[in-house]
């Protein structure tokens, strides 16, 4: 009965083999090719093995059969001569996912995760194209929604203070409602994309901000402007968590890397958010009015967002959703539309998931119900499944320190970046007089175009000999922390414009490589469970820091800004104690 309800709230139609007709697309096993990617990585493994066993059997390729040389004599990694692309048999494929998965005489493996291994491997061989990029875009706006309104709610301060007649630091309680409504709508959206599926979560995030976006710019009153924000929250909080989830079952595991590169889109939010506050707030419209008008906008353009993700997009639903709701033979349809519109083939049938996990008439567990689908959600924050990531002293001692850092900076990041314009609008010009609101705006719009670079230099420098992951993030923040404190040396708007302008610039490379390294530090089976705690701690600190920013005892106005920067050099201090580097690490 629940389920059904559920279901006809999800205003698509089922995507089922009737709505894909793709004729040409499926292949036999026997005919398909693996990526070249895949096949590199199984030579390596047998390679090592090889080497670890001290002998070489037949059949098994050496590391150096891995990579091929150009005609100029380098090597060439990742790329195998057309002779070396075995064929498959699902013989092999099973004893390859049985290996993904490191099933041991203690571990019970599933039928759905046998399945969910399967289809990896066939979402693997279509490859990165069209499908796959589209949809990158549209995940994009789901980082960019974050930031635009983590920003644009802060920019609104000042003007809701002159509006409602109320203090700055009661005014930075709006920012905590924010952050209410974005804990609340991470964890419902976490779960309820499992449940209700990831099409409607995919937009209904975004429909949600953009509703109550709008809606908070015609607020009667600050209560009602909290109430607002709080409320769009809850779907711009449940963007990272769905459009994170959604992109990776899409997304080959040889391009895992694409998932980071995602957050280039956050950084880009905060630009458009203070060039939005610049036109509005930085102009001559009243106080009462100006800020209505940047909240309209930013609404207005999450709404479309929404309308292009709904309406100029063909969603496919998540084979792993619809596999664990039972519905098999529509998670192999899906598969096969993206091999369709990628113009590619692919291998994968019933018939072949059948063999590997169980038929699905027979095995019972292919098909969770709502109440599982829960408990599999929560039990990766149970202790069975944190206690692995505590289980060697060097695993314990990189997680703990992960997840201080991102507690750390999670509340550090925000009391100085949510009230920045405030902070600005307190500098004073060349002639000591106190700096109008269109050079604080101004002054803010150029701080976020001096920081969109960083984002993009660690995407290179975190590959560096020597530097590496470890390197730049630990840089990068230090120098982020030094530049919080150097902003408090001077009330000159130059001076504090150009400090704000470099700790920004450094604070996206920060920010960039942790998101990052944080999932690559932790075993596989247990990497949901690890970032999602550091995700839960960094809202959690979010939250935390406007209540701070209130109450801190004091007439100093840098007394936030000092307590940021101690919270980012304690997280510098962290992250140089991380005994772990990934640079160079295969993954598969």
């Amino acid at each position: 009965m629940a389920q059904n309800f559920l279901r006809s709230l999800n205003p698509f139609p089922k995507a089922s083999i009737i709505t894909y007709p793709h004729p040409g697309v499926l292949v036999p096993l026997a005919q398909a090719r693996r990526h070249p990617l895949v096949e590199a990585e199984y030579a390596r493994r047998r390679s090592l093995e090889a080497r670890q066993t001290g002998s070489t059997s037949e059949g098994v390729r050496t590391e150096s059969d891995a990579s091929v040389k150009d005609k100029s004599g380098r090597e060439e990694s990742g790329a195998l001569p057309e002779s070396m692309l075995c064929a498959y048999t699902v013989e092999g494929l099973k004893a390859e996912v049985l290996e993904d998965i490191g099933s041991g005489e203690s571990t019970v493996v599933s039928s759905y995760d046998l399945k969910s291994k399967v289809i990896n491997k066939a979402i693997q061989d279509i490859g990165m194209s069209r499908y796959q990029w589209e949809l990158f875009f549209l995940c994009g706006f789901g980082w960019f929604a974050d930031n635009l309104w983590l920003q644009g709610v802060a920019v609104t301060l000042p003007a809701l203070s002159k509006d409602f007649g109320i203090s700055d630091k009661q005014a930075r309680y709006t920012t905590c409602s924010l952050f209410v409504g974005l804990c609340i709508g991470a964890s419902f959206w976490g779960i309820g994309s499992d449940i209700m599926g990831r099409r409607l979560a995919f937009n209904a995030t975004l429909f949600i901000a953009g509703v109550f976006g709008i809606a908070a710019g015609a607020a009667p009153n600050w209560i009602g402007v909290c109430g607002l924000f709080a409320a769009l929250g809850t779907g711009v909080g449940g963007n990272l968590p769905v459009d994170g989830a959604l992109f990776l079952e899409f997304l080959p595991g040889a391009n895992g890397g694409l998932l980071t590169l995602l957050s280039v889109f956050w950084p880009i939010g905060q630009l458009v958010a203070s060039l939005l506050a610049w036109a509005f707030l930085g102009s001559n419209y009243p106080a009462d009015q100006g800020w209505r008008y940047l909240v309209y906008t930013m609404g207005a353009l999450t709404f479309v967002m929404f309308l292009a993700r709904f309406a100029l997009f063909t969603l496919y639903e998540s084979p792993k959703f619809l596999l664990s709701r039972g519905r098999q033979a529509e998670a192999v349809a899906v598969v096969h539309a993206i091999a369709y519109k990628n113009k590619t083939t692919t291998w994968l049938t019933e018939e072949i998931m059948n063999e590997i996990g169980g038929d699905l008439a027979v095995v019972s567990d292919d098909k969770l119900t709502t109440g599982q689908i829960v408990r599999r959600k929560l039990s990766s924050f149970s202790a069975e499944r944190i206690r692995p990531l505590f289980q060697t002293r060097k695993l314990g001692i990189t997680t703990a320190l992960i997840w201080f850092c991102w507690l750390t900076i999670g509340l550090g990041y925000p009391l100085f970046n949510s009230f920045l314009p405030q902070y600005l609008a307190a500098g004073h010009g060349s002639s000591g007089q106190v700096i109008s609101t269109y050079e604080t705006y101004r002054n803010y719009a150029i701080t976020s175009v001096v920081g969109l670079p960083g984002s993009v230099l660690a995407c290179y420098t975190v590959d560096i000999p020597y530097v590496g992951r470890k390197g730049t993030m630990a840089l990068a923040t230090m120098l982020s922390g030094i530049f919080l404190f150097l902003f408090t040396t001077s009330a000159s708007s130059n001076s504090q414009l150009a400090f704000s302008a470099v700790e920004a610039f450094f604070q996206n490379i920060m920010y960039g490589v942790l998101y990052a390294y944080t999932p690559e530090i932790f075993p596989a089976r247990n990497r949901g469970t690890g970032t999602g705690i550091a995700s839960f701690l960094n809202r959690l600190g979010g939250l935390c820091a406007p209540i701070i920013a209130a109450n801190i005892p004091g007439a100093n106005p840098n007394a936030p800004v000092f307590v940021s920067g101690a919270l980012i050099l304690a997280a510098f201090l962290a992250m140089v104690c991380l005994p772990v580097e990934t640079r160079g690490l295969q993954m598969l």
